[in-house]
């Protein structure tokens, strides 16, 4: 990214401010019409949205290097090398530059009498730029629409067009994000068994054709005390998630647990594929778990689609209350058939 690359945006039609656009070059696989590759790259099709945090950064690194150049420019940032060349900073230099960061924090916090805004020591070590990988996971892993929003903000809308490319992140080798992702989804699958052994220890029932495999995965899934995640973590999180038709992924659009199997997955997922397509499940998919919770947000659900209704055209309004009777259909479905683990086991 380059010093002008997110301009204020034009106000739209109703005055509203608008929002502000990252546009970037990307250079990997930018060819000529006679496929040589063009080293100077090309702007993205897809530029990003900015929220306020990212816009302030860019504006104070705009203030730093000159118009067009390198926001990271290593010509005018690292002081310290003084290499004189014009690439970006390096991992070393942004490495360094966040400890001085945290130092600089900790030292304003002390003088202004703010002790509790000191930056306490990581018992995993210095935050490296390389930890960063584990926020953008977790966004992906635990967040709806997780993958939707990897795809706009890296470019990467394959991930969003076929559903058989998604779960494999581009058929990308598995390393660098891949691992850190596995680790956030073997987590979340963790968190997802533990909270269905509590809830069904609580009284709450079960339903769906794949109750019995859920109580089987959530009983052998770890419990994971903290979130200390060591080096050889990724490669039991990669062994974990490939046990097909026993890890748990929660789904709360669809108000579901998927118990992922891919013989029987309605979703369409890769031959190797560890996870399902969560953003196009599909009603009467054979890996479908509920239990009472789920039940009750059908029918919150149900009755903000009727409000919906209430004030659209005929046509659409029609729509909307089908749509909210299935999803009240849906929770009568697990009422009628629901029983308790004990019942199962």
């Amino acid at each position: 990214m380059r010093s002008g690359c997110c301009p204020d945006p034009e106000p739209g039609e109703d005055g509203a401010p608008g929002r502000h656009l990252i546009r970037s070059r990307h250079y990997k696989n930018v060819t000529d019409e006679d496929n040589n590759h063009v080293s100077a790259g090309e702007e993205r099709d897809v530029p990003w949205v900015a929220i306020t945090p990212v816009v302030n950064a860019i504006r104070v690194l705009e203030r730093i290097v000159p118009e067009g150049e390198l926001l990271f420019s290593s010509a005018h940032q690292d002081f310290s090398a003084q290499r004189g060349n014009h690439g970006a900073l390096k991992n070393e230099s942004l490495n360094r530059r966040i400890e001085d960061f945290v130092d600089w924090v900790n030292r304003e916090a002390i003088a202004q009498g703010m002790p509790g805004q000191v930056v306490p020591e990581d018992p995993q070590g210095p935050v490296r730029m390389s930890r960063f990988r584990r926020s953008l996971a977790w966004h992906i892993a635990r967040r709806p629409g997780g993958l939707v929003a990897l795809a706009i903000q890296y470019g990467h809308m394959r991930t969003v067009l076929d559903a058989r490319v998604s779960t494999g992140y581009g058929t990308r080798s598995r390393h660098g994000i891949h691992g850190v992702l596995d680790i956030e989804t073997a987590l979340a699958s963790a968190d997802t068994a533990a909270r269905l052994r509590e809830r069904l220890a609580a009284g709450e029932k079960i339903s769906g054709p794949a109750a019995r495999r859920a109580l089987t995965a959530a009983a052998a899934a770890p419990r994971f005390e903290g979130r200390l995640v060591h080096k050889t973590f990724a490669k039991k999180a990669a062994a974990y998630l490939a046990r097909d038709g026993l890890v748990l992924f929660d789904n709360p659009d669809a108000h579901l647990i998927c118990v992922f199997k891919r013989d029987t997955a309605l979703c369409e997922p890769a031959p190797d594929a560890t996870a399902p397509n969560q953003y196009i499940c599909r009603p009467g998919c054979g890996n479908a778990v509920r239990i009472d919770t789920h039940t009750v947000g059908l029918r919150e659900r149900a009755h903000e689609i009727d409000q919906l209704a209430d004030h659209a055209p005929d046509p659409v309004s029609r729509r909307l209350r089908r749509n909210a009777d299935l999803l009240r259909a849906t929770a009568d479905t697990h009422d009628g058939t629901a029983q308790p683990s004990e019942a199962l086991t």
